[in-house]
């Protein structure tokens, strides 16, 4: 008989209203449930080298890691102020955010995918972007997508996570 896997929600972020509202909808939803939140932060190279091109360590990539670091640390400090609530994991990862994150969804113990979007794209008739849709075909878990509106709706003392 195998160990059930801790239960936890994934919500991917990026510097915008939404993927905060997504956040902070994610932690209070994983408060309620009592799992872990998981928060990933995907990005990608400015420039893709020829496929020619010898790979190496290159200072710029280095440079664009550290950039997304402090990048959702500032989401994070947005979110949560100067420190975040316990039962949260973060993770800074290169690649496509649609292709990490729905393999984040696949993952034992993922409940629930949560993304941010601009607007409802069901009430407005916009278009999902690229990530949206994606996640939409490929995720392994429900997901929840959260507008920006979303947060205004939000208590503030909803927002720490707490895994008891």
């Amino acid at each position: 008989m195998t160990e059930p896997r801790e239960q936890r929600i994934v919500v991917g972020v990026k510097q915008s209203t939404a993927s905060l509202a997504a956040l902070r909808w994610a932690a209070a939803e994983a408060r309620l449930r009592r799992v872990t939140l998981h928060v990933v932060h995907a990005w990608e190279p400015a420039a893709r080298p020829a496929s020619y091109a010898i790979l190496g360590d290159s200072p710029a990539g280095g440079q664009e890691r550290l950039r997304a670091q402090d990048n959702l640390a500032a989401i994070m400090r947005a979110a949560f102020g100067a420190e975040s609530p316990a039962g949260i994991t973060a993770e800074v990862t290169e690649g496509r955010a649609e292709r990490i994150l729905a393999d984040r969804s696949r993952d034992p113990g993922a409940c629930l995918l949560v993304l941010g979007a601009a607007a409802d794209t069901g009430v407005t008739g916009r278009p999902a972007g690229p990530v949206i849709r994606a996640c939409m075909r490929s995720a392994r878990c429900p997901l929840v997508i959260i507008t920006a509106a979303a947060d205004a709706r939000l208590p503030v003392a909803a927002t720490p996570v707490g895994v008891s």
